[in-house]
This record gives structure tokens, sequence and C-alpha cells, in this order.
């Protein structure tokens, strides 16, 4: 009797295991009906749940997407540092003139700066290597030229010219002018017997204010046969060309 008990003890064991492993099976697979004869028997305990399983590997990359469409546009940044000055470039072609200028205003009037003479001989000259006094006056209204020395004196600097006519008789003339004691031109002719010749010379010189300038006989007095009386003029001339008027004056 003890036997047949242990057996059927064992027997209700095996059964109602069988009837669980049943019940799991429903869950994993619900479409599955059930089978056995632990079907419509009441479920046990749920278990708990199961450790996190290890981390699968990466999966493969993806293909590349389509090109989006053109974003708007950023906010202008920030102005960058200044650069290293480069080095100068070629020169460029030149370019085409200008156009005029405007007139300009009118100047000082050039009559302020007069000064002009013309005088002559009324008679033999006496010395040589002396200047020469012409005290017949054409025009000296400055009075730039002084009659009492025979010179010029210069008041506006600037650029004047100069020239002399002579009457040539009795011998020959040798005859230079001077700028501040040094001849700058010199003349000569010869005379010619029972003749009345003529000699002249002119130049330009510059000037500053108080240079004088003059006639005289160059030479001994064998060489001194500039004549004049009244039907014979011997000349000195001289007038301002134009004036330096960057000297203040």
């Amino acid at each position: 009797m003890k036997q047949g008990s242990s057996f059927l003890f064992f027997s209700l064991v095996l059964l109602l295991k069988r009837c669980c492993y049943l019940e799991v099976i429903a869950e994993e697979d619900p479409q599955q009906p059930p089978r056995g004869v632990c079907a419509n028997w009441m479920s046990g305990a749920p278990g708990y749940p199961g450790h996190h399983g290890t981390p699968g590997r990466d999966g493969r990359d993806g293909k590349d997407g389509e090109k989006g469409e053109k974003g708007d546009q950023g906010v202008p940044g920030l102005k960058g540092d200044s650069g290293i000055l480069g080095s100068a470039g070629v020169a460029g072609p030149q370019g085409a003139p200008g156009s005029p200028g405007l007139k300009g205003e009118k100047g000082e009037t050039a009559s302020r700066y007069q000064s002009a003479f013309s005088v002559g001989l009324t008679a033999r000259v006496p010395y040589a290597n002396l200047p020469i006094r012409f005290t017949k006056i054409f025009y000296n209204e400055q009075n730039h030229y002084d009659v009492t020395t025979g010179k010029f004196r210069c008041i506006f600097p600037g650029v004047y010219y100069f020239a002399y006519h002579l009457t040539v008789y009795v011998t020959d003339v040798k005859v230079s002018l001077f700028k501040k004691d040094t001849a700058v031109i010199i003349t000569y002719d010869k005379y010619q017997k029972d003749d009345v010749d003529q000699a002249s010379g002119s130049v330009l010189l510059r000037l500053e204010y108080g240079d004088e300038v003059w006639l005289q006989v160059y030479g001994d007095e064998t060489d001194n046969g500039i004549y004049a009386d009244n039907v014979n003029d011997s000349t000195f001339m001289g007038f301002l060309l134009y004036p330096n008027l960057d000297n203040g004056q």
C-alpha cells in the first residue's frame, strides 16, 4: 500500500511538470493551440527577469542620403585682422590727360618792374680803361643809369638786354662791356684811313640787385677811336627783359 501511494504521488508530480511546460510554450507562441491535459489549468507565478545580454556588434553604415536643399545665408562674421602689406605691383599704363584746370587769378602787373635807359656821347672819349660817360640822354626815366659815373645800376633783379653802337674814327677801337669789374664782351674794329666805321655789340645778362654795368675802352690810347659829333652818334642802351619775381622785390 505504501509503495502504491508513492507511485501515485510521483505520477502527479510528472503530470504537473508536463502541464507547466505546455503553458510556457503557449506563452511564447500564442497562435499555437494549447496541448495536453494542463491547457486549462491555472498558470504558475512569473519568473524573475533575466540579465541583460551582451550588446551586439555595430551594424553596417547605411547609404548616403539625397542632397538637401541650400540653406539660408548665415549672419556675416566679424572682420578679420589686416593682412601683411604685399609688395608693390607692376606700374600700370599711363592714364589719359586730365581736364584743364580752372583759370588762375590775375597776376601782378609787370608795370611795377620798369628799368631802361638809352644814352649817347657828345664828344670823343678822352681816356681808356675808365667807364665811358654817356651824357646825351635819350631815355632814363627811372634814373637807373648814372650820368656822373657812366654806370647802370640794377634795381630789379632779372634778365637785362644791353647793346652799343659806336662810331669809329681816326684810330682803331677796342671796347668792352663790364659787369662788376669783369669784361663780359669785347669788340674790336680796325680803322680804315679816311673813312668812318661802326663797332657794335649786344648781350643778355642776369643781374642781381646792386650789380653795375658799363662800357670802357679796353687797352691803351691807340685803341681809343670812339667818336661822336653833331652828325655821328655813339650810343649805349639797356632794359629789363623780365624780372626775377622769386627775389621778393
